[in-house]
């Protein structure tokens, strides 16, 4: 069996590895010996579900980017933006967070020397996921790149690899609320979306544009996309193999979902949040407004009033945005981890996907740089899944870990194995 490594080179281990065939204290089997890239014992078992999960990010994003997002006869949204849009990138980042924990200690955060070199190939894996990003920047696509801000993201994430999960809900909740207030005063003040996708040129020649269109006035900005990632993390805290966790993970992701967006809806429609923020910005009338509420902002809300902060539509990373979406991912995560225990076969090709996802979303931005698929948008969008879908289970079942992950993985090995070596000789995790 392949090690089992995650989309981003994520070692998915435990704490303590018993012998094998045997089962670890958080009830998932081993099937031999071996130690990850912190040094600590590792399991060869993977969350199928988790993959699942990540599978259905990635063709969600597929859709989003391929498909129209309205019809051209009506105005209105298109199904495929109504179910991904902005969910399916969430989805995506939450993910990523139940990643970092599996790679950080599972159920109980490593610490001392190993902690320490855990943070270190978190900041080389931030840096390798980055650097590809940055690379796909020189191209013009015709869509906005989530690598970059990937790595900005996990970066953030460093100093908080060492919280539990109480800690780090606190935390997503307080980013959640703090952070989109940030974002809207940063619009006037820092400089606003300049690149589209920022390049390594873009990086070297103005560095404070990229850096606050990463943190705060991009698409995915990654101060406030911290509430995903910290949620995640701290999903990943917990006893994934649980049935208790994975009901608990599905019923109250959906029920904060529907609370948050009915709030979301209550304010608007009820309160009068729709009039104040018509009365915020006299400039739109309101089928314009109407868009906003539908489609998100142009790229960003307006920032007459802060009332704009009360809608929950995609990519606007408003409070009402941020928690709507940790509910929906989490809600996700839970069916697909449940769905594993009674139709684990079924969800296999979809989760052979979501084992590669840097591979393949890598793949889709460079299947849509020249813009073919405006020729014959549905049957791009089922092309993709179909290819990346077939290409995962053939790689894995020959190659194991795709070629990207690969590169990941060998990176951060190399720079924790580095810090272990070093022993108690002062070593520290890098600054963020």
């Amino acid at each position: 069996m392949h090690e089992p490594i995650d989309p981003w080179g994520n070692r998915m281990s435990a704490e303590r590895t018993p012998p094998a065939g045997t089962a670890t204290a958080t009830g998932v089997p081993t099937e031999g010996p071996g130690r990850d890239v912190a040094g600590a014992p590792r399991t060869t078992r993977r969350l199928l579900g988790v993959d699942a999960a990540r599978g259905l990010a990635l063709f969600g994003m597929v859709a989003v980017h391929t498909l129209p997002s309205w019809d051209e006869q009506t105005g209105e949204a298109n199904l495929s933006w109504t179910l991904f849009a902005g969910h399916s990138a969430a989805l995506f980042a939450t993910l990523a967070g139940v990643s970092l924990a599996f790679a950080s200690g599972g159920r109980t955060p490593r610490a001392g020397l190993r902690m320490t070199a855990s943070r270190w190939a978190l900041a080389a894996r931030a840096g390798v996921i980055a650097l590809v990003g940055f690379l796909l920047g020189f191209l013009e696509l015709p869509v906005s790149n989530i690598l970059i801000y990937y790595g900005m993201l996990f970066l953030l994430a460093v100093p908080f690899l060492r919280l539990r999960t109480r800690s780090l809900l606190v935390c997503a909740a307080l980013f959640a609320l703090v952070a989109p207030f940030l974002m809207q005063w940063s619009i006037d003040v820092l400089p606003g979306l300049e690149y589209e996708n920022p390049s390594l040129v873009d990086l070297v020649v103005n560095p404070g544009t990229v850096l606050s269109q990463l943190l705060l006035t991009g698409v995915y900005p990654a101060l406030p996309w911290m509430a995903f990632l910290l949620a995640g993390l701290a999903v990943g805290r917990t006893d994934l193999t649980s049935r208790r966790v994975q009901t608990l993970l599905a019923s109250v992701g959906a029920a904060v979902a529907l609370l948050v967006w009915s709030s979301s809806a209550l304010a608007l429609r009820v309160l009068g949040g729709y009039e104040a923020i018509a009365e915020g910005t006299p400039w739109m009338d309101e089928s314009e407004i109407d868009e906003v509420l539908v489609f998100g902002g142009d790229p960003t809300l307006p920032t007459d009033t802060l009332w704009w902060l009360l809608i929950s539509t995609p990519h606007t990373n408003t409070p009402f945005f941020l928690a709507l979406n940790v509910g929906l991912a989490l809600s996700v995560l839970g069916v697909c981890l449940l769905l594993e225990r009674v139709a684990g076969r079924v969800l296999a090709p979809l989760a052979a996907a979501g084992a590669m996802t840097f591979t393949l979303y890598t793949a889709h931005l460079l299947i849509l740089w020249p813009e073919y698929y405006d020729l014959a948008p549905a049957a791009w969008t089922a092309g993709q899944i179909v290819a990346f879908t077939v290409f995962a289970l053939l790689w894995r079942r020959t190659l194991g870990q795709g070629p990207l992950e690969k590169v990941v993985t060998r990176s951060t090995k190399a720079v924790s194995g580095r810090v272990l070596a070093r022993g108690g000789d002062g070593a520290r995790p890098p600054a963020t």
